[in-house]
């Protein structure tokens, strides 16, 4: 067995090329909701169930059902406040469920990109042909509902197969946002093509901070603003990218909206950020960065490899 993933090179910090952004700036900013939809009776998956008690699960479906119906809107007017557009993780089948909320959206020129079809349907045991098809479907439906083509993924409840990544560059993606591994974009290692993995953050997703860690809405804005200084500061140096991962149905509660509002003030009033999506990001580190982070991960390797060889009983290989 593997003793890693073997989807990117090893690219310590201190060495590695610069990476700019335009205007200089030091830190590329993007906000990635959350637009979900969840089955009250989705089909089973051995590997994993969505609801928490036996099904129909109403209380946690009408939870999450809350983000579409109200906590949505709430969010979209604070990101319309601060000029922030949002790159959606988008559910695609919301394109059917709410197509009221993907117009919205487009009229927004926000950046829809893929979360899987529904959130509660796992990649975990599909073949290549199922797992082709979920990502066609949402290419196909995206264009249709937007006249967008999706260029990021995000996987259906952050599941995947060992031939993801793989598809994902084989069918015309650029990125993916299910690597957590760095504050800057990497090169992601493929069977063909050139891909790129977006620093998404499950440290900063609203998720993470309310139903894992039970932070107040304060300490969030707290935090979202401690993790942008620390960002700008080194971006100074060598940019940087921030990520605020967000679902309606946590951030888009009354008593927790204005501790959002509080850290896109904060950032926004900053020089020097690019205030961007993640496609915009994918597209400039390829076209700018990608080709001396290739080059510069290979020598890394390469040495890495004389190392090991000097050593008995090495482990760190395949």
């Amino acid at each position: 067995m593997r003793s890693d993933p073997g989807l990117y090179g090893y690219n310590p910090w201190p060495g590695r090329p610069k990476v700019t952004w335009p205007n200089g700036a030091r830190v590329a900013f993007w906000v990635a909701p959350n637009i979900e939809f969840y089955e009250l009776a989705p089909p089973p998956n051995p590997s994993r169930t969505p609801w928490g008690r036996p099904i129909p699960d109403v209380v946690a479906y009408s939870h999450r059902d809350y983000g579409n119906r109200a906590g949505h809107w709430r969010m979209m007017e604070v990101m319309d406040k601060h000029g922030v557009r949002g790159s959606i993780s988008l559910s695609i089948a919301l394109c059917d469920h709410h197509p009221e909320i993907i117009e919205a959206c487009a009229a927004r020129n926000w950046e829809f990109f893929s979360h899987g079809i529904y959130n509660t349907r796992y990649c975990y045991g599909m073949d290549e042909a199922q797992e082709r098809a979920i990502i066609q479907d949402s290419i196909d439906t995206v264009m249709r509902a937007t006249g967008q083509r999706i260029d990021g993924w995000l996987a259906p409840a952050l599941t995947h197969t060992e031939r993801t990544m793989d598809l994902l560059a084989d069918m015309g993606l650029a990125y993916t946002c299910d690597l957590f591994g760095d504050d800057q974009p990497q090169p992601v290692k493929v069977a063909k093509g050139r891909f790129v993995s977006v620093p998404y953050s499950l440290e900063m997703n609203d998720v993470i901070v309310y139903n894992s860690n039970n932070i107040t809405p304060r300490r969030y804005a707290d935090i979202l603003k401690a993790n942008f200084d620390r960002l700008y500061e080194e971006g100074a140096e060598n940019g940087t990218v921030m990520c605020i991962p967000l679902h309606a149905f946590l951030v888009g509660q009354p008593h927790r909206i204005a501790g959002l509002d509080e850290a896109l003030a904060y950032i926004t009033a900053h020089k020097d950020v690019w205030v961007t999506t993640g496609r915009e990001i994918a597209r400039w580190y390829l076209d700018h960065h990608y080709d001396a982070a290739v080059a510069h991960i290979d020598a890394v390797e390469a040495k890495q490899a004389r190392l090991r060889a000097r050593l008995p009983n090495h482990r760190a290989g395949g």
